[in-house]
């Protein structure tokens, strides 16, 4: 509903100055923030630096603005050697990469992340991090969802936590009073160890 795929049933949001249930502002929502989705939206034949060459235009940049931006973006995300690999052929952090660069190749005014740390190797994550936080700095909105609870306690600067569709904690990250795993455990959803004492047991 925040990036406008779904229409709100109740209820509104204002997402970059735009309610994201007016007809009107539909598509100026889409040119201003940024998606990275769960399925990352890739298109198997197509090449990393092809994805970015195809995005450019569609936000209205010009060849030589595309081309400009996507250099950058292929250095910083560390996708240069491999800019020529087809999508079906990266690894699972590449195409995370390239789905992250073309989110933020227009230049967005806010970034929607779902699990972008999900499923990638630290340094992949450290760059993404780095990123985000710089991206923060200056001024753009990075929303993200997260079961990563450490890397999200270390970036975040507001935790919202989310439990069957309700909010159940809503604050900015330095009022927290203790670490954001032991708020998840008591409002979320709680542990519940079991021993398996047949497990490291040897047969007498």
């Amino acid at each position: 509903m925040l990036t406008g795929v779904l229409c709100p049933t109740s209820g509104t949001a204002v997402v970059a100055g735009l309610s994201v249930t007016s007809e009107d502002s539909a598509l100026l929502l889409k040119h201003r923030i940024g998606v990275l989705p769960d399925r990352l939206g890739l298109f198997d034949h197509l090449s990393v630096e092809e994805h970015l060459l195809m995005t450019g235009p569609i936000y209205g940049l010009s060849k030589v603005e595309t081309l400009y931006r996507a250099e950058q973006l292929l250095r910083v995300f560390g996708l240069d050697q491999g800019r020529f690999t087809y999508a079906d052929q990266c690894s699972h952090g590449t195409r995370k990469k390239t789905a992250l660069a073309m989110a933020a190749l227009h230049n967005p005014q806010v970034l929607f992340l779902d699990e972008p740390f999900e499923g990638i190797e630290p340094v992949t994550a450290r760059t993404i991090q780095v990123l985000l936080q710089a991206l923060s700095g200056r001024g753009i909105t990075v929303f993200f969802t997260s079961h990563i609870l450490s890397i999200a306690e270390r970036i975040a600067s507001h935790d919202i936590l989310i439990q069957k569709g309700r909010i159940v904690w809503n604050t900015p990250a330095t009022e927290l009073s203790s670490t954001l795993e032991d708020m998840y455990f008591n409002l979320v959803e709680p542990p519940i160890p079991e021993d398996l004492p047949w497990l490291g047991s040897q047969p007498s």
